[in-house]
């Protein structure tokens, strides 16, 4: 700690450091309020916008602990309840401040068994960080404690020192999962505590689902998500790739003859939604789930051996307002485009990505056209694209989402010449696992319809994630799949 004091310029924060060293229960409130919030490094945008290098560095030892003694330690824990899996925070927060690393993860592992994950991915200023009692005395949610930070810190530390979670004695029990995303991995480790054998089918050759094939390398390494899932097969579970459920087997034969006790659906959201627009079949268009597949789960970044490489980008415009949609701007300018640009029908305001994402696009050199959308590809003779049409939009009333709807301005259109566009405009579910699997149900969204307890309309059959939500969170899809994993092992107990 010493070297965390001689690193800080603030006469008054030098001073509770040294109140610290010798008894850190006599800290104030007011004096954890006095400390700022602790910046994470990161690489600068000239250098990250040419790799696919993490960009967050992540907090040293000595800025970890700073950002934790801001915690308050509040007595009613309201950012447990804003945490969908209930990470019992200010325990492990508590745990850090004593350098306790190892500690403070052995509580997040008793809730979260992807924390490494969640603490790079997860929205946490919409979520436990908006309940923080710190950023709300401060009228500031970006002056909450920096949880997620912490939390990814306290995970990475903890890596090299992983334990396998102890399993209980063999039911002789069997269950089936299908897919391999952060709901499914979650089910599998609940479930397999208990003792009974886990199965995971996964359609594509890789496990982790939508955290290999749809996140960045920069913001995910695809080697966080390897150990996590190395973690599980230490427990004994069985991961079963290029094995597509509902073709490769459907999935009542793996009850009725294989033996399975009870299964899981999370194959999450990975239909691509398009737009139906003029020349949108055109080379050169991709739907964002194509495009980040490609370069993440197939590799196409590695361009001199690449076995499904992209084409040069050029002129890119990435349609949609979303997370993806950051994703796949900021992955087209690590591809070597030209110029890239996002296109969305309403303000900045009413974007859903994260902020962070918004400010290091911005800070990469992506452009962004506010209150546009497009309306037809255009092509040359050998149908390759090289221009779009978009159409201006004005605001109007909120719609049901509760933002305000685009409305669009007659007369407006402007052409952009375009080398390339992509759809990130969301994904729908595949249908295929329905119309295989006679008596489940689904919304008329497309997505299966559960109980409170994550069944379905056929017995011994659970699901969650984004296959029953629609495209939503790593850490939602997970509180989910804790929830049909407690309903399969009340099952299996009976």
């Amino acid at each position: 700690m010493s070297k965390l004091q001689k690193k800080s310029n603030n006469i008054k924060i030098d001073e509770i450091y040294k109140k610290f060293l010798n008894n850190p229960k006599d800290i104030t409130p007011r004096e954890r309020l006095s400390i700022p919030p602790q910046e994470m490094p990161e690489q600068s945008p000239d250098i990250r916008r040419h790799n696919f290098n993490e960009v967050a560095l992540g907090y040293s030892e000595e800025t970890v602990i700073l950002e934790a003694l801001r915690c308050l330690n509040c007595k009613h824990k309201p950012c447990v309840k804003g945490c969908p899996v209930g990470i019992n925070i200010p325990e492990f927060i508590a745990k850090v401040t004593e350098s306790d690393f190892l500690g403070a993860a052995e509580i997040i592992k008793k809730d979260n068994l992807l924390p490494s994950v969640c603490g790079r991915v997860c929205p946490q200023e919409m979520q436990c960080q908006a309940e923080c009692v710190v950023g709300k005395s401060l009228s500031n949610v970006e002056k909450s404690v920096a949880i997620g930070r912490i939390e990814r810190f306290v995970a990475d530390y903890a890596m090299d020192y992983s334990k396998v979670p102890e399993v209980k004695p063999e039911t002789g029990k069997k269950v089936a999962i299908v897919g391999s995303g952060p709901a499914s991995l979650v089910v599998a480790a609940d479930v397999r505590r208990e003792g009974h054998s886990v199965t995971v089918f996964e359609a594509l050759h890789k496990p982790g689902g939508v955290m290999i094939y749809g996140i960045p390398e920069f913001r995910l390494p695809k080697n966080i998500v390897q150990a996590e899932v190395e973690l599980l097969e230490r427990m004994g579970v069985n991961l079963v790739m290029n094995f597509f459920v509902g073709r490769t087997r459907k999935l009542m034969d793996l009850l009725d003859q294989d033996g399975y006790d009870a299964a899981f659906i999370g194959e999450g959201a990975g239909l691509p939604r398009f737009m139906n627009i003029p020349g949108e079949n055109l080379v050169g268009v991709f739907s964002a789930n194509e495009y980040l597949t490609r370069v993440n789960l197939m590799r196409a970044f590695e361009k001199k051996k690449a076995d499904t490489p992209i084409f040069r980008n050029g002129k890119v415009a990435v349609i949609g307002g979303g997370n993806v949609a950051m994703d796949a701007a900021r992955t087209a300018l690590r591809m070597g485009a030209d110029e890239v640009n996002i296109i969305y029908r309403r303000t900045e305001k009413e974007m859903p990505a994260r902020r962070e994402e918004v400010h290091h696009a911005k800070e990469e050199g992506v452009n962004f056209h506010f209150l546009q959308n497009i309306t037809r590809c255009i092509g040359d003779d050998s149908e390759r694209l090289i221009s779009i049409e978009c159409i201006k939009y004005e605001l109007g009333e909120p719609d049901d989402s509760g933002r305000c709807r685009p409305i669009e301005i007659p007369g407006s259109e402007i052409i952009m010449d375009m080398d390339m566009v992509i759809i990130a405009i969301g994904n729908l579910s595949n249908p295929l696992l329905g119309k295989t699997t006679p008596g489940l149900k689904y919304s008329k969204k497309g997505t299966i319809l559960v109980d409170e307890n994550m069944k379905t309309s056929l017995d011994r059959i659970y699901a969650a994630g984004d296959i029953v939500s629609g495209a939503a969170t790593v850490i939602l899809a997970m509180g989910d799949g804790r929830k049909a994993a407690a309903s399969i092992n009340k099952l299996l107990a009976l």
